[in-house]
């Protein structure tokens, strides 16, 4: 089975993430942030992998990068090796008026480029800033190229999530077992 658990204490933050690669994207989601739970839940939804994500902290901004780290280091070692993974995902996901974008490649060189097009300060009671961070964060924490972007819209609401329903459908397929893939997905033969 591909699950991790990952515990994180700093002097500002305490988060424990879970994840099953091969889940059904069943999830229990804690934050003090409610637009970034209903994130996590989409996120754990619809890229079918279980996340039980609980965090405490001194400051939002703090909860949403530690669980990021952590999030993206569970997910990290539950790869392993990445024997045998699809290794990339690419998905659109329309959303009432808003269509985002991702694309993802699992190679173990952290790099992100997200371009949410965000309009406001905020969105419900999560900072825009925080929810471009938390996609930099995983990118960098999970050691993987990843690339999210809205195409269009008018609401920030609908943009957030769109851009998190495709990243997570990019994952459900960049973490997928191949069937017909034999080692490490490279012509390099490493990653």
């Amino acid at each position: 089975m591909r699950a991790e658990e990952v515990y994180r204490k700093t002097k500002e933050t305490e988060v424990t993430v879970k994840v099953n690669l091969d889940g059904s994207g069943k999830n229990s989601i804690f934050t003090d942030v409610a637009f970034f739970n209903h994130l996590l839940t989409s996120f754990a939804t619809h890229s079918l992998i279980d996340l039980d994500a609980k965090v405490h902290g001194d400051l939002k901004h703090h909860c949403i990068e530690d669980l990021a780290i952590g999030l993206g280091e569970a997910l990290n070692k539950a790869l392993g090796s990445r024997e045998g993974i699809t290794r990339f995902g690419f998905e659109a996901v329309p959303m009432d008026d808003s269509l985002a974008f991702a694309a993802v490649d699992l190679v173990k060189r952290p790099y992100a480029v997200i371009n949410l097009k965000l309009r406001g300060k905020t969105v419900e009671d999560m900072a825009t800033e925080d929810i471009v961070h938390f996609f930099e964060t995983l990118a960098t924490s999970l050691s993987a190229n990843v690339h999210v972007w809205t195409e269009y819209g008018g609401n920030d609401h609908h943009k957030a999530e769109a851009a998190v329903k495709a990243l997570a459908l990019c994952l459900k397929q960049a973490v997928a077992m191949d069937p017909r893939r034999k080692g490490i997905p490279s012509s390099k033969g490493a990653m």
